[in-house]
């Protein structure tokens, strides 16, 4: 028995090693007694599984692999089901023990014997279910086969396809409805006016802000008033929300990288995260879920103003951050299933004893801001920053309807300073730990959360004169 496991399991199964040995004794036999027929016996039963073996790899069997996955994407906790066909393309005959890898995540991999009993037009069809803890992209096989020749001598194992990968989305908990969602800024508070026959006398003009399109410029009411004017007679009635989620290693690393976890990712590799900036995650997709569901056309920028996306190697459109209805909502939740962590690990420090890493909250996110302009809630999602940057952060409130900051900490204690600099630039601001449950962390800014009304005011009259 001991030497039976010894011996190698990719070149021939027990009946060919025990042909092999066979012939090894018949040969030696055939040596001590001098019998010719034993001779003759020894090289068949030698030759025959080497040339089975030889056979099997040179003929190699060619297959076709189909795999689905049902539902695709699929939220985390939640299973999909995954459905395989597989069809024999090529010359070649036998029966194959067929092996889908899977990661360790999901258990152990399931195996199967083709052809299946009930195989029809030479296809063979298998089903199994996946479920994951954990968001992330996942590569689902590649489908090995096990071919063994018709003799059942010589094993042969390879694999037959490439796999696919599966997206795990985040999972989006219900937040309650609160005074927040109705935040909907001047341009969707009412309805488009519309007339059959508009003149230009019916059109509404204002004068020109920082941020509106050019396209809009009113040239005759600019003449007369003698300034840039700007037509009003296109009110977006879709209110729109924008939401900064912070994406920094610096600001969710816990200080001394404790706390981390990876998840497997497509390339082998583990993405880089932690337990604070998975609660970001989540509040995040709650958040646009949230407000989606109230038809809400929403905005995705990361601190620096880019598109939220721009690294996610699961973002459909990386380079997108407006998005609208169910597909934007989706293609947002694609986005968070393998967004990670950015931006140098081990930031310099300048003179002050901030972070030195690349500059956030600048006036590039206060452009990208302006241009809409009070259209509804400026909503972030942040990790630890420091007071230096919360006053930075802090005149951005003057471009939205009502701004709100959730920043989570493991110690929100230690953000009280940068706390009360963004309730100065009139942020309604929460720090949580990630023991604190998303909707309650929501639920705060009706809770007496909000900056006292006037002050904000005063904030946004001013935030375009200085940054």
């Amino acid at each position: 028995m001991a030497l039976r496991d010894r011996l190698p399991r990719h070149l021939f199964s027990e009946r060919g090693w025990g042909l092999l040995a066979a012939g090894a004794v018949c040969l030696l036999s055939a040596q001590i007694m001098g019998r010719r027929d034993l001779l003759s016996l020894s090289v068949l039963l030698i030759v025959l599984p080497l040339v089975s073996l030889a056979g099997i790899r040179l003929l190699k069997p060619r297959f076709q692999v189909y795999r689905e996955f049902s539902p695709s994407p699929v939220e985390t906790s939640a299973a999909t089901t995954a459905r395989l066909a597989v069809a024999r393309t090529g010359y070649g005959g036998g029966r194959a023990i067929m092996e889908e890898r899977l990661p360790p995540r999901f258990g152990e991999s399931p195996a199967f014997h083709f052809p299946a009993r009930s195989a029809k037009g030479g296809t063979s069809r298998y089903e199994y279910h996946l479920r994951s803890t954990k968001r992330g992209q996942y590569l689902i096989g590649p489908v090995t086969a096990e071919f063994t020749d018709p003799f059942g001598l010589s094993l042969h194992r390879r694999s037959i396809d490439d796999g696919d990968t599966l997206t795990v989305t985040p999972a989006a908990v219900e937040l309650p409805v609160t005074g927040l969602a109705g935040a909907r800024g001047n341009d969707g508070i009412t309805a488009t006016r519309t007339r059959a026959n508009p003149s230009d006398d019916d059109i509404m003009t204002r004068e020109y802000r920082p941020g509106d399109p050019m396209r809009r410029v009113h040239w005759a009411a600019t003449a007369h008033h003698g300034a840039l004017m700007v037509r009003q007679e296109e009110s977006v009635t879709t209110p729109e929300a924008t939401i900064i989620l912070d994406q920094r290693f610096a600001a969710f690393s816990g200080g001394h990288g404790s706390g981390f976890g990876g998840n497997a990712a497509v390339d082998g590799h583990e993405m880089i995260t932690s337990g604070t900036f998975e609660w970001a995650v989540v509040a995040a997709i709650s958040i646009c879920t949230h407000l989606s569901e109230r038809n809400y056309a929403l905005r995705l920028l990361d601190p620096r103003g880019e598109p939220a996306f721009l690294r996610s190697p699961s973002a459909p459109e990386p380079e997108a951050e407006e998005f609208s209805g169910a597909s934007g909502l989706q293609s947002i939740a694609e986005s968070l299933a393998a967004i990670q962590l950015s931006g140098p690990h081990h930031a310099a420090r300048d003179h002050s004893g901030q972070d030195a890493g690349p500059a956030v909250f600048d006036d590039h996110l206060m452009d990208k801001l302006s241009a809409h302009r009070m259209r509804g809630p400026l909503i972030a999602v942040l990790g630890r920053i420091s007071p230096s940057e919360a006053r930075a952060l802090a005149p951005a409130a003057g471009y939205g309807a009502n701004a709100f900051a959730i920043i989570v900490s493991e110690r929100p204690a230690d953000s009280e300073d940068s706390l009360e600099a963004l309730r100065r630039g009139g942020w309604r601001a929460v720090a949580v730990p990630t023991s604190v449950p998303v909707p309650d962390a929501w639920t705060h800014f009706d809770q007496g959360g909000a900056a006292p009304a006037t002050a904000a005011a005063d904030v946004r009259r001013g935030a375009g004169v200085g940054r």
